[in-house]
């Protein structure tokens, strides 16, 4: 093949792709679309963020509760809304979650358009491009107060005694409170029954307690999991 043939060839390959690229774009973009006019007439808020965890869409319903702009909620702006108590708790799972791309539920105190306090719970997913690149995250919230109200309000000792421990310790005290033996813990973490163990003993005695039952009461105290 002559060498202005090659030229020719490459430059009308290259003008496909350019042109399938556009057309990629535009199916994505009238799909998105779609789900944007799909997820604001629901009753319930919904939320998406992108591969960075900044929030890039809340629905009308979100916006409702919430009594802001979509502006006003975008990237961290949402956050605004978290109660004080919970705010740690809610930030350190989301951000956890995004990192292992692992879906997550969390409970916490958010603050309505007239200044109240209500508990809801987030319910986020991670989903991904059809190449299987991560895209970032969906959720959405679901009003709890009732199931809440008068039942349990977090002991901010136990809070704080939890919350010194590692990362990875309030993981194996999680799975442990959760009924989980040692052994299960370490296979669900991928880590040794050594290690697990290691962890175990030592989130005994930085909470100064001496058996599993203690530890799960303060896995409760603390809102880590539920009684």
């Amino acid at each position: 093949m002559a060498p202005g043939q090659q030229i020719e060839q490459i430059t009308a390959l290259t003008q496909q792709i350019a042109e399938l690229q556009a057309q990629l774009h535009e199916m994505r973009g009238a799909e998105e679309q779609r789900f944007r006019h799909m997820a604001d007439g629901a009753p319930f808020p919904i939320w998406s963020s992108g591969a960075d965890a900044m929030r890039n869409f809340v629905n009308r319903a979100w916006l409702e509760f919430r009594g802001r702009t979509p502006e006003q909620e975008m990237g961290s702006g949402w956050t605004d809304g978290l109660h004080p108590d919970d705010r740690d708790l809610c930030i350190e799972t989301y951000i956890k979650s995004f990192t292992s791309r692992q879906p997550f539920h969390v409970q916490y105190r958010l603050q309505r358009a007239d200044g109240t306090y209500t508990w809801v719970e987030d319910d986020g997913r991670p989903f991904f491009q059809p190449d299987g690149a991560f895209a970032g995250y969906l959720g959405s919230v679901t009003d709890i107060t009732d199931r809440k109200r008068g039942i349990f309000t977090p002991d901010e000792e136990s809070m704080r005694l939890v919350f010194a421990l590692t990362e990875r310790e309030r993981q194996v005290l999680v799975l442990i409170a959760e009924g989980k033996s040692t052994k299960e813990a370490a296979a669900r973490l991928g880590i040794s029954y050594k290690t697990a163990d290691s962890h175990r003993s030592r989130i005994l005695e930085k909470l100064g307690v001496h058996e599993t039952a203690s530890m799960v009461r303060y896995a409760i105290r603390a809102g880590l999991i539920q009684a």
